[in-house]
């Protein structure tokens, strides 16, 4: 008989679980890739993928829900680490400009996920709309403590340079949507 498997090595099969399905979901597609490739890139046997997680729709649910920790946590310490509230907005689109050059880019995971099983998985529209959610508050906070009645629009171009650096594969759409906000949120001189 087998020795029971540990909690730590519970945490550890999880974690690289997750790893590999991140990437292999990014990569390829939700769709494209099935359990069997997870089971083969992660060497983890099928029947302890589904221990940890029951469908394939609940591992993309927490693939998703780890990939938003990291993703806003990266954010917020970039924009933080400045002090002036209205370079702080600007740093956002600083971020961005950095994650859309990173090697693999592939566009927005949490639009990616909503475009392949948004009208199908009431969980993963959940998730992509948590995230989305949560981008946008604290977007609205940064942009709400320069004074400047602009929040939403800082939104929406953040939103459609992430979509647009996705789609044409360009960094550039950082850069232009920067641009845009230092005019709404005008001269400080």
């Amino acid at each position: 008989m087998p020795a029971p498997i540990t909690e730590a090595q519970t945490r550890l099969d999880r974690e690289a679980l997750l790893d590999t399905a991140e990437g292999l979901f990014y990569a390829h597609g939700i769709q494209a890739v099935g359990m069997d490739r997870v089971r083969e890139a992660s060497g983890l046997p099928l029947k302890r993928i589904y221990r940890l997680f029951a469908t394939k729709e609940d591992l993309v649910v927490a693939v998703l829900r780890r990939r938003d920790r990291r993703w806003r946590a990266s954010l917020t310490a970039h924009v933080e680490s400045v002090a002036d509230p209205r370079e702080r907005v600007l740093a956002v689109f600083d971020w961005l400009a950095a994650w859309f050059a990173e090697p693999g880019f592939r566009g927005c995971a949490w639009i990616n996920a909503h475009g392949e099983l948004g009208s199908s998985s009431e969980p993963v529209l959940a998730e992509v709309r948590s995230h989305k959610r949560a981008f946008h508050d604290q977007l609205t906070a940064w942009v709400r403590a320069t004074g400047a009645p602009v929040a939403e629009a800082v939104h929406l171009l953040a939103e459609g340079a992430i979509v647009t650096a996705g789609v044409h594969t360009d960094p550039a759409a950082a850069r232009h949507a920067r641009a845009a906000v230092e005019r709404l949120l005008g001269d400080r001189r």
